[in-house]
């Protein structure tokens, strides 16, 4: 069973509301005159990270890939939970995770320990208070809207094994920087804003399923970090960019790029440069 097929059958025993009927990046869940956003994410050595990844980066990301979750549902961190695998660095551990906390003024509020064999595996609950009702979705954008992204695509892939750790392009793979601040600003203002975790086009594609119209892209207009591997930086992933769909008109909050728009329903969710794009063709990182 691959992923797809998997979450396909959750679908089937996420019938709360609040699980936004797992076509979303985070679960929604209101409490009174409080909404709350939950999500969830886990890392695998060797998978999300490499096997000689330096633990205090492993902590880091681990932390930031959820806090982006957040982000993209326009969400304030208010804590997060941790399930962590013991093994070799965890003092570096320790000391990643006291600075990504610190970094982003998030506390610690519990979770769990445990020891095994084989390849080591963090995961991370991460609770945030809404900014903005309705919480943003994937799920909500509207023909005739702009498709827009922030940022720069590539980066986390020409870091992957860049020599200089300190690099710029080094710092996006080992240390992304969750757009908490942007998504806060964007909430009020998009039909439509997800994360760009598993590369832009699988991302986009997404988008369009949830919502049940077309993305068309303009790949000329894609911001990335090395026009010679324009294809590579929109389908490697990890670059916890935001992707989002504003209606006509609408002012711009935060620098973004217009990659496209949104068609209605057409034979296919996902167009570049005219032509149709299905996850068959490798358009994004998939287990």
């Amino acid at each position: 069973m691959g992923e797809s097929d998997f979450i396909a059958a959750l679908k089937a025993l996420a019938s709360d509301p609040a699980a936004r009927g797992l076509d979303d990046d985070a679960a929604v869940l209101e409490l009174g005159s409080e909404t709350l956003v939950l999500t969830h994410d886990v890392l695998v050595e060797g998978v999300h990270v490499r096997t000689d990844e330096d633990a205090a980066d492993v902590a880091w990301k681990l932390v930031a890939v959820n806090l982006s979750d957040l982000a993209a549902k326009g969400a304030q961190p208010i804590g997060v939970l941790l399930g962590h695998m013991l093994g070799e660095g965890d003092a570096r551990f320790i000391k990643g995770l006291r600075e990504v906390l610190e970094a982003h003024d998030v506390p610690l509020l519990g979770g769990d320990t445990v020891r095994g064999s084989g390849p080591r595996s963090w995961g991370c609950t991460a609770i945030g208070r809404a900014t903005h009702t309705p919480v943003p979705d994937r799920r909500n954008a509207r023909a005739g809207d702009g498709v827009f992204v922030t940022g720069t695509l590539g980066r986390a892939m020409l870091g992957f094994e860049a020599a200089d750790r300190d690099s710029d392009h080094a710092l996006a793979y080992r240390r992304p920087s969750p757009l908490i601040a942007e998504g806060i600003a964007l909430a009020p203002h998009v039909s439509a804003m997800m994360d760009v975790s598993d590369g832009l086009l699988l991302d986009c594609f997404r988008m369009a399923q949830a919502s049940d119209i077309s993305i068309d892209l303009d790949s000329s207009r894609f911001p990335v970090a090395d026009s010679d591997m324009r294809d590579e930086c929109v389908r490697w992933g990890d670059d916890y960019e935001l992707l989002f769909t504003l209606p006509p008109e609408t002012p711009l909050p935060v620098p973004a790029t217009l990659i496209g728009k949104v068609g209605g329903d057409d034979l296919a969710p996902l167009w570049v440069d005219g032509e149709m794009i299905f996850p068959k063709d490798g358009i994004g990182y998939q287990h």
